[in-house]
């Protein structure tokens, strides 16, 4: 029997972001669900339009039109304004699982979104890094739909 010690850092990722929101939080959730969905852009913000059914059980998917796609997740639990939670590979290929959560709360005037991402899988060489770059952009996204006064 062979066996070989590889650090566990090289299977897990494991990232959390926080995003202030000067908006309702009602207004930040809806948002949030728009830049996931139909407003999705991807690489360069090239428009990638997702599919985002807001429910228990719902798909989170890229519908390419003729029933050709990518499934990227089922949501695993929401409570609407305060969390979206989803589980699946996202927009890996290759072997993971991934669970992502937006949890939403109230400061004051504001909305404080806190992404978190957490995966399990064989990760390519080099595709840990850029894959938690998009998330940032999402956050940004909706943050600037609701400019400071």
């Amino acid at each position: 029997m062979v066996s070989i010690a590889t650090p566990l850092d090289n299977y897990t990722l494991d990232l959390t972001l926080e995003t202030r929101v000067h908006a309702s939080i009602e207004d930040t959730f809806a948002a949030l669900l728009e830049e996931l969905g139909p407003q999705m852009l991807g690489m360069a913000d090239a428009p990638m339009p997702m599919v985002l059914e807001a429910r228990p059980g719902g798909r989170w998917y890229r519908d390419l039109g003729n029933e050709n796609g990518h499934c990227w997740g089922t949501v695993q639990a929401i409570r609407v304004p305060n969390l979206l939670e989803i589980s699946g590979p996202l927009m890996m290929s290759f072997a993971v699982a991934s669970n992502l959560q937006y949890r939403l709360r109230v400061d004051g005037n504001d909305t404080v979104m806190v992404l978190r991402h957490s995966a399990l899988g064989l990760f390519p060489e080099g595709f840990r890094d850029p894959l938690t770059q998009g998330w940032g952009e999402i956050a940004t996204r909706v943050q600037r739909r609701f400019p400071a006064n």
